[in-house]
C-alpha cells in the first residue's frame, strides 16, 4: 500500500482507492476516462470512488469492429451482472448502441458485442507487486476485490459513459 506523509507528525493519508466504499453506496453512473485508466463510480454528479483498470491490449480510438482490441467510446448501460463469468465477477456493457452499429455498417464490419466490466480471469492469482498492463480483449477489468464493490454498488440499468 502507498502511504503518503505530511507535516505533521504521525499523520498519514490513504490513497481513496484503498479505502472501501460503504456498504451503503450505489452509484448512479459510472464514467471511464480510458486515457487515464480510470473508472469512477458517481452518485448525484459526484464521486464515490476511482478504480484503477485495465483495457483491450489496442486501447487508442473507439471499437469499431469484432476482433479489434479496443474498448468501445460512448454511452452505454450495464445492463446484466454474471456471477458465474469466465472471469470473478462481471457486469455486461450494453454494446454496440446505434452509433457502433451504424458505424460498422458503414465499414461493411461486424461490431463485435460481449464487452464487460470484469475482475481478473478465475483462479489466476496474481503476485503482490504485480503491474497490470492492458491485457482484455476490448473489456475494462479491475482486480476481484473491486469488482466485488462495483458489483455491489451498481445495479442493472445504470448508465457508463466510455471516454477517451
Amino acid at each position: 500500500m502507498l502511504v503518503l506523509f505530511c507535516g505533521l507528525a504521525g499523520t498519514r493519508l490513504v490513497p481513496a482507492a484503498d479505502v472501501p466504499l460503504p456498504s451503503s453506496a450505489i452509484a448512479d453512473k459510472v464514467v471511464v476516462l480510458k486515457s487515464e485508466r480510470k473508472l469512477m463510480l458517481m452518485k448525484n454528479d459526484k464521486l464515490l470512488k476511482t478504480y484503477r483498470i485495465a483495457l483491450g491490449t489496442d486501447p487508442l480510438g473507439p471499437k469499431t469492429r469484432q476482433g479489434d482490441h479496443k474498448t468501445p467510446e460512448g454511452s452505454y448501460l450495464l445492463d446484466r451482472h454474471n456471477q458465474r463469468s469466465q472471469f470473478h465477477r462481471s457486469i455486461h456493457i450494453s454494446y454496440p448502441n446505434a452509433d457502433d452499429r451504424t458505424r460498422a455498417r458503414r465499414f461493411g464490419v461486424f461490431p463485435g458485442g460481449d464487452i464487460f466490466l470484469h475482475g481478473l480471469p478465475n483462479g489466476y492469482e496474481p503476485s503482490p507487486n504485480q503491474t497490470f498492463e492492458d491485457w482484455t480483449d476490448g473489456c475494462i477489468a479491475v482486480t476481484d476485490p473491486e469488482i466485488d464493490e462495483i458489483f455491489r454498488a451498481v445495479p442493472d440499468g445504470t448508465p457508463i459513459e466510455i471516454k477517451p
